[in-house]
């Protein structure tokens, strides 16, 4: 694998410039209140570090870029006809089963990779996930599993607020209590989470603060690389 060096500390590039503006921006601008902003600026930011990365680590095992499609289109879920079998009332039964091509859920993850129009890897992106949010993720690629179940299931922070050892960027990660208990009653998503910057995530201290400031480092971001990296391999 060739890892393009240059596309890599552009990231890095990147994500200085965008974090170490958001407090400037967020107080300048009148349209949005200042959380808000802040919010979905780091939000976009850890789409495109992510996007970036799968591009790269495709490049890196010769992938043909005709190859892969990354998107975020909903997915039709189809209700499950043991819950109608099970509704009580006789009429309301009939008339979902008349209609049960019109019963859907259109859910979606932020990044859906496609290679050779073959969903094969859903990517959760998140400026940083606390448990809370947790049991949102492990619902949504439940949903998704239930149409594609070979599916890889992935989340990229920026923070971790999971508890654990999450944010020690260790090679081997023992995870946390909570969330090891949420992901026992997902046992179909097998959920590999990546984070990119060292240390839990303070609520009083924000990155995007003056003397908070977490850097993105170039071995952090290269070993994410070489993981998806790993998993296109098979695609080759």
């Amino acid at each position: 694998m060739r890892f393009d060096t240059t596309a890599l500390k552009e990231l890095i590039r990147d994500y200085d410039a965008v974090v170490k503006v958001i407090d400037k921006d967020a107080r300048n601008q009148n349209e949005r209140a200042y959380g808000g902003m802040v919010r979905d600026v780091k939000g976009k930011l850890q789409e495109h570090i992510t996007e970036e990365l799968v591009k790269i680590a495709w490049k890196s095992i010769g992938g043909e870029a005709k190859r892969l499609e990354i998107n975020s289109k909903k997915i039709e879920v189809p209700i499950q006809k043991e819950y109608v079998d099970a509704i009580g009332d006789s009429e309301i039964r009939q008339y979902i089963f008349e209609n049960i091509e019109n019963y859907v859920y259109k859910t979606s993850v932020d990044k859906h990779i496609f290679i050779d129009n073959k969903f094969v890897i859903g990517i959760e992106c998140k400026s940083y996930t606390e448990n809370a949010m947790m049991k949102r993720i492990l619902v949504d690629f439940h949903l998704l599993k239930i149409v594609y179940p070979d599916l890889k299931c992935w989340l990229f922070q920026l923070e971790s607020q999971l508890g654990g050892d999450y944010s020690s960027l260790q090679q081997r990660c023992f995870g946390s209590r909570p969330t090891h208990t949420l992901m026992s009653f997902f046992k179909d998503v097998d959920l590999t989470i990546f984070t990119l910057l060292e240390g839990e995530r303070k609520v009083d201290k924000p990155i995007h603060i003056h003397g908070y400031f977490k850097p993105l480092k170039y071995p952090i971001l290269l070993d994410t690389a070489k993981h998806v990296a790993d998993e296109f391999k098979k695609f080759k």
